[in-house]
């Protein structure tokens, strides 16, 4: 009976729709009332990945309709990243440029990176890799073509018959077409990630691999049996998150968003580029690959479950050790005494300070034939006007839990020179409504808004 109400057409999308993340562990819905902009009902399920995944979005649409029956009617919008999400292998020129660049922007486009080669490296080792897309790199606009050219051939003759989108060289782009057609290699060509040496572009690449994302990889991975997965399906669970946190960075100014998880600890960050410091005094950039206001990154080793072992060795955790190999051995152990609750939050702690560390970068002063400089990495976060934590020990922990997990991560006075939040805002997407936000933002940008902003409502 449930299966034939979510296949049933909308009759009156405009006033509700229902937001669905079908996560690695658990399916997250929620029902949204687009006048108000509020979310008026929700429920999760365990992600059905064994069976078909819209077993559990039904148990879930049933909990909504019991809570809302126009839940019933409403416009399913959804993000995914069941089944392992979005693995992005890139495939570059130079590692330090080209193949840099498209790690920062597959990172973007919401896909896991699980390699990165460069001109010279065995492109044999894709199939190990097991990645769903390649994005395929190499050149300037108006420099070496040649480079694009090569690895596309090489991809062809390493056996490489997956999804391919690239962005390098815009002199290449038709020869590539060639060589990637007459193998019969799904591609989609698309702008320059780096048309310039100091310019960094994700726009169009972002865009073809959500394209890449929805028509090959969707569809590949056999989540579910009933065609209506496909229509509800938008992008991507990260990359709608992302563009969730742009539309909320547009109410509120430059935001990070912190999002702790059993396996991986992603930071989102907005952040608009001051060009004082982006640019040196003849107006060249200071990075070989630039800094852009958006982006994002995923900390593999950090997290609450599946990572935890790895997560107390990088903080010198010794006396955390035992406790995190239980949470690995268990990944879904639930704390039972105040004890194993603290040893939670140290661990969550742990996860979050190392990767705001990692995305924010440090600065520091250093000698150069100019004199004293200031040399920063990373993304300087400490001008952010808002945190959002994100995670189920920020949702459902103790009274005061936020303040214990963040603490060393944010103030004036945080040694090291690291480029952390001075003094933002704090709270916590207690509804899951970043990736509501995002699914909203194209259709119903003024939903999207307005739910936005009770983010940051007292």
């Amino acid at each position: 009976m449930v299966e034939e109400v979510a296949q049933r057409p909308p009759r009156n999308p405009s006033s509700r729709a229902v937001c669905v993340d079908f996560g690695s562990t658990f399916t997250k819905a929620a029902l949204v009332d687009l006048e108000a902009g509020r979310i008026v009902a929700s429920a999760s399920h365990p992600t059905t990945i064994d069976t078909d995944v819209l077993d559990g979005y039904d148990a879930c649409l049933a909990v909504l309709v019991e809570q809302d029956p126009r839940a019933a009617d409403a416009e399913v919008l959804a993000c995914s990243s069941a089944g392992g999400g979005l693995r992005v292998a890139v495939v570059g020129n130079e590692e330090l440029v080209t193949a840099e660049a498209g790690r920062r922007v597959a990172l973007s486009s919401g896909g896991k990176v699980v390699g990165v080669l460069a001109r010279g490296d065995d492109l044999g080792r894709l199939e190990a890799l097991a990645a769903d897309v390649v994005l395929l790199t190499g050149g300037t606009d108006g420099g070496n073509a040649e480079a694009l050219l090569d690895q596309a051939a090489a991809l062809v003759a390493a056996g490489w018959r997956g999804p391919v989108v690239v962005a390098g060289a815009v002199e290449a782009g038709d020869q590539v077409r060639e060589i990637l057609d007459h193998a019969g290699v799904p591609h989609v060509v698309t702008g320059n990630v780096v048309p310039r040496i100091g310019v960094l572009a994700p726009d169009g690449a972002r865009a073809a691999i959500r394209e890449m994302f929805l028509a090959h990889v969707i569809g590949g991975k056999h989540l579910s049996k009933r065609a209506d997965f496909l229509t509800m399906v938008r992008g991507a669970t990260p990359d709608v998150v992302l563009t969730g946190v742009e539309t909320l960075a547009q109410g509120v100014g430059d935001v990070v968003v912190v999002d702790v998880g059993g396996a991986t600890t992603d930071v989102h960050s907005v952040v608009q580029v001051d060009p004082d410091t982006a640019l040196t005094e003849d107006g060249l950039s200071r990075e070989v690959v630039a800094t852009t206001p958006v982006s994002r990154t995923v900390e593999g080793d950090l997290g609450m479950r599946w990572s935890a072992v790895s997560t107390v060795a990088a903080a010198g955790l010794d006396e955390l050790k035992e406790a995190a190999q239980r949470r690995h051995a268990d990944p879904a152990y639930l704390p039972d005494s105040e004890a194993e609750t603290d040893f939670d939050e140290a661990i969550a702690r742990a996860a979050v300070g190392l990767a705001l560390r990692r995305h924010a970068g440090r600065s520091r002063v250093v000698v150069s034939p100019e004199g004293r400089v200031v040399e920063r990495t990373g993304k300087d976060l400490r001008e952010v006007d808002l945190l959002v934590g994100s995670g189920g020990i920020l949702r459902n922990g103790r009274p005061g839990v936020v303040d214990r997990v963040l603490a060393g991560s944010t103030g004036e006075h945080i040694d090291g020179g690291w480029q952390l939040p001075r003094a933002p805002r704090i709270v916590v997407d207690r509804e899951y409504a970043l990736a509501a936000i995002g699914l909203l933002a194209a259709q119903q940008p003024e939903a999207a808004h307005r739910l936005a902003r009770t983010l940051t409502e007292p």
